[in-house]
C-alpha cells in the first residue's frame, strides 16, 4: 500500500509506515507545500497514494468521493500535538495491517475508526 502524508501531520509518519513495510512520502517530498486541496486528492489519486490528513474538507464525500480515490484517512485528535498524533498513527497501522482504505474514508479517533464508502 502506498501513502502521501500531508503537510499537516509530522514527517516521521512516513518513516514510520515505511518501517511497517509500506511506501509512504510527504507532501514536502512531492513538492505539494501549500499545493490546493484538489490539487493534492488528483496527485494522490493519479499517483495510488492513500491520502493521510487532518484536514476535515476531505471527509466530505460529494467533493472527494472515496470511489475516486485511493483511499483517504483523516485522523481526528482531540489535540493536534505531535505525541497525540503519532499515537493516532499507532492506532491505525494495525488496522492499514488487516484491511485496505482503497476506495474508502477512513475517520480515525482516538477511541475508535469508522469508514464510509460513497
Amino acid at each position: 500500500m502506498k501513502f502521501k502524508i500531508d503537510e499537516n501531520l509530522p514527517s516521521e509518519f512516513a518513516a514510520i509506515l515505511q518501517g511497517t513495510g509500506f511506501e509512504a512520502d510527504t507532501v514536502a517530498d512531492e513538492k505539494l507545500s501549500g499545493a490546493a486541496d484538489a490539487l493534492l486528492a488528483e496527485h494522490a489519486r493519479t499517483n495510488h497514494r492513500v491520502l493521510i490528513t487532518l484536514d476535515m474538507d476531505f471527509a466530505n464525500i460529494q467533493s472527494y468521493p472515496p470511489s475516486a480515490h485511493a483511499g483517504i484517512v483523516v485522523l481526528r485528535p482531540r489535540l493536534q500535538d505531535k505525541m497525540t498524533l503519532l499515537s493516532l498513527l499507532q492506532i491505525l497501522i494495525p488496522a492499514l495491517l488487516k484491511s485496505s482504505p482503497e476506495h474508502q474514508l477512513w475517520i480515525v479517533e482516538e477511541d475508535r475508526i469508522r469508514y464510509r464508502d460513497n
